[in-house]
């Protein structure tokens, strides 16, 4: 794998003014990310610019799920139920190792949402609209099983629960890793380079942009054939830098999750049900923790950097107390939390749970296109009619790459020659002097580029911080393009959100370390320090 760290980034910014790209992509989130590599696949050149880190938007902030949206069958939304839902298995396929399938429980209650004959009815139907494999179809459990597979449900008016299998993932780092194949594919991106303006023809049509890298402040112009804007929340704000009017709509809904350790919430199974105001939340263990979420707001706020408020705490706390009432909670247990912001096409009459979550394609007077709406699941599927809509739109034929395309770290013929190698690396590092923990953890979440990982021990640099965080660190420097701390501790590993008095520990000598790698002025390093320290106070106040 070639290196993708912030010395090819310098040498990119360089060249992209002599090139003329066949498309310009606006946007580093999973969709952004999804479409360079899927026009890259095909041997367009393509070039890829993100204003902030990739997937320091909505694709960060999801409910790291990639789910078929059952609730949707609900809205009678059949197709993109079937779409999505057999989108799940080609991510888990081609990303195995930040792709986990868990068995979900739907639990039914006398007075609940669901009905047990209709909850049935609608797992198989999902069932078969997703083409879920036999050996994860859907069971229907009794009140008695339902209390075994989670004893801290609400045992009063308890029928049973529907039990079905949905896959968590790592939303952040399956958008890394779809970058780091769009690079490797030969695609060109760049992040914190902010898009200000177009430039157009001597016919009012797009024909390139200007940008400023946010680290230099220095500015450049790329030019393009067709230009995509996939800037999520931003997408309203992009196009009114090319036309005033913008053809559809956003209603920006923000979505809201919080963080427990599992020694105040011991959820044994992941939970998804339904709540006094109609809503559905999950309820989700991961790694010592169990995180909870979502509510659905109308926001009009901060995009860059939306927060949870003290109602949306209470909320949620409410919502773990009416479901899982031995559990006694406070603010205080919160360890940490996040807020995202969905971008959905607005729906006249329409509450923020009930806009639809499907995704739509949009082209301006001067030929900008615009991808918008959508779901983290099906991302690959959306890159795919985007690149569809640039090529007969240039009577183009050539066919998508992505559905059999395995990820960075994924690569692997099947799921048994994966679990095979978490294995070997496991042990590689165990004799490193790493322990068992925190080795399992390596192998499984970098796969196949577990070895550069490893490999990488002779290139650290002296520091204070554990060997396990030291070979993440340079691994994302070398090939993840980590600019500043907050790329690392946030986005590259989680660490903020799910281990977050860790992260807290190690800030310090994550700053130092580098500073060391990138010789920051005291001033660049002081910058790095308070938007780092801005960081934990978003995520814990």
């Amino acid at each position: 794998m070639s290196y993708f760290s912030y010395i090819y980034r310098g040498n990119k910014l360089q060249e992209v003014s002599s090139n003329i790209f066949d498309l310009i992509i606006i946007g580093g989130g999973i969709t952004g990310v999804g479409t360079a590599l899927d026009a890259a696949t095909r041997g367009l050149k393509v070039l890829l610019l993100e204003m902030q880190d990739f997937s320091s938007g909505t694709s960060s902030r999801s409910t790291k799920l990639v789910h078929g949206g059952l609730r949707y069958l609900k809205q009678f939304e059949v197709k993109m139920v079937a779409e999505v839902g057999k989108e799940r298995e080609i991510v888990y396929l081609n990303a195995p190792h930040v792709t986990k399938p868990v068995w979900m429980l739907l639990p039914i209650y006398k007075e609940g949402t669901f009905g047990k004959f209709s909850t049935g009815i609608g797992l198989k139907v999902y069932d078969f609209l997703a083409g879920v494999k036999k050996s994860e179809r859907r069971k229907m459990l009794t009140r008695t099983e339902t209390i075994e597979h989670e004893p801290l449900l609400k045992e009063s008016g308890l029928l049973g629960g529907g039990y079905y299998v949905e896959y968590r993932t790592d939303d952040s780092r399956l958008t890394i890793e779809v970058a780091k194949k769009a690079h490797e594919k030969g695609a060109v991106l760049i992040n914190y380079a902010k898009v200000e303006g177009f430039i157009y023809s001597n016919q009012g049509k797009l024909e390139g942009v200007q940008f400023t890298d946010q680290f230099s402040n220095q500015s450049y112009t790329a030019k393009g054939k067709n230009i995509v804007n996939a800037t999520g929340p931003w997408v309203e704000k992009l196009i009114g830098k090319d036309e005033k009017i913008p053809g559809k709509h956003l209603q920006h809904t923000k979505g809201v999750h919080i963080v427990i350790s599992q020694e105040k919430f011991p959820l044994k199974q992941a939970i998804y049900f339904d709540t006094a105001d109609g809503r559905m939340v999950f309820a989700i263990p991961r790694d010592g923790k169990a995180y909870i979420g979502t509510t659905d707001t109308v926001y009009n706020e901060d995009l860059k950097n939306p927060k949870i408020t003290p109602d949306d705490k209470q909320y949620l706390l409410k919502c773990i107390h009416d479901m899982f009432p031995a559990v006694q909670l406070t603010e205080e247990d919160i360890e940490s939390s996040w807020a995202g912001v969905r971008p959905l096409i607005h729906q006249e009459g329409k509450g923020p749970s009930e806009i639809s979550r499907k995704d739509e394609i949009w082209e301006s007077s001067s030929g900008l296109i615009t991808i918008a709406g959508g779901k983290l699941t099906g991302y690959r599927k959306m890159s795919e009619q985007v690149v569809d809509y640039v090529l007969k739109k240039n009577n183009i034929r050539l066919n998508c790459k992505t559905k059999d395309l395995r990820l960075s770290g994924g690569d692997y013929i099947n799921l048994q020659e994966f679990k095979r190698e978490v294995q070997e690396n496991t042990e590689r590092l165990l004799e490193m002097g790493i322990d068992r923990k925190h080795a399992s953890w390596i192998a499984e979440r970098y796969g196949s580029n577990c070895g550069l990982l490893i490999d990488g021990k002779g290139n650290l640099r002296e520091s204070n911080l554990p060997l396990e965080i030291k070979l993440l660190l340079q691994y994302a420097i070398d090939f993840e393009m980590v600019m500043t701390p907050v790329d690392f501790l946030l986005r590259r590993t989680g660490m903020i959100l799910f281990n977050v008095h860790k992260a807290y520990e190690y800030k310090n000598d994550v700053v130092e370390y580098m500073n060391l790698e990138f010789e920051w002025s005291l001033e660049e390093k002081e910058k790095m320090i308070q938007l780092l320290e801005q960081q934990f106070l978003i995520a814990t106040n």
